[in-house]
């Protein structure tokens, strides 16, 4: 079994956890978004250190060492998470987007805004403190194969099935929650028929078909794994 097959394995163990069969209603829901809204802002601290690594952002600018392609696909998702449009045409990030989703169902954000300010993780709830910690320094210290088979395996393979879970509950307690609904929509669609297949590429690119640098992937993809699912673990026993 290839190290993917592995992977895709615990991904659809992780697709099926436990907390998701208690996110069945709005309180469930805003509990759940309290949690997660730590993923949606790490996120994209692990996109821009591969934004830092496969394309150029210092001056004076230097031709990337990859493919036009992967620079492309690199720049593509940093435009689309950091200035999408939104329904009425005006550029957001899908953080700002997350938050004001929070905000249509009545979840709190006070957590996240409380670390905010200095990133002292020892405030944070177990679960989101060892998952915020490690995704930092993954961010900071990491090899580019690491980042780029976290950001994969423990982002983008997961959140078309965990997405469509939410979608559903707002639908079925009538919520109106435009926005979040856009944000979650998108997502679904936008991660599961392109961001998804060219992460894959990605990883493969920075792979080069090196087994030390495969065996490095498996490893940081299982980590990620690991996190996420401590992440819903705490959740899940906190949940109302």
């Amino acid at each position: 079994m290839s190290y993917r097959e592995n992977l895709s394995e615990l991904q659809e163990g992780l697709c099926q956890h436990e907390v998701y069969q208690k996110l069945v209603d709005l309180p469930s829901l805003r509990h759940f978004m309290s949690y997660h809204v730590f993923a949606v802002w790490d996120f994209m601290s692990l996109l821009k250190a591969l934004q830092k690594e496969i394309t150029c952002v210092s001056v004076p600018w230097t031709p990337s060492p990859y493919s036009a392609e992967l620079v492309r696909f690199i720049n593509q998702i940093v435009l689309g998470e950091e200035s999408d449009l939104d329904k009425s045409g005006h550029a957001v990030s899908h953080f700002e987007l997350y938050l004001q989703g929070m905000k249509e169902v009545g979840a709190s954000p006070s957590a996240l805004y409380d670390f905010l300010p200095e990133l002292n993780v020892d405030t944070l709830r177990p679960g989101v403190r060892e998952f915020v910690k490690e995704n930092l320094r993954l961010a900071r210290e990491g090899d580019p194969v690491e980042v780029a088979a976290s950001f994969f395996f423990g982002r983008e393979k997961l959140i078309p099935s965990m997405f469509t879970s939410m979608v559903e509950i707002l639908k079925k307690e009538n919520v109106e929650a435009p926005t979040f609904l856009y944000y979650l929509e998108r997502h679904i669609q936008v991660d599961g028929e392109e961001h998804g297949p060219l992460a894959m590429r990605c990883l493969d690119a920075l792979i080069q078909g090196s087994k030390e640098k495969e065996a490095m992937a498996m490893k940081a993809g299982l980590n990620a794994l690991h996190l996420r699912k401590k992440l819903w673990d705490e959740c899940f026993k906190t949940m109302p």
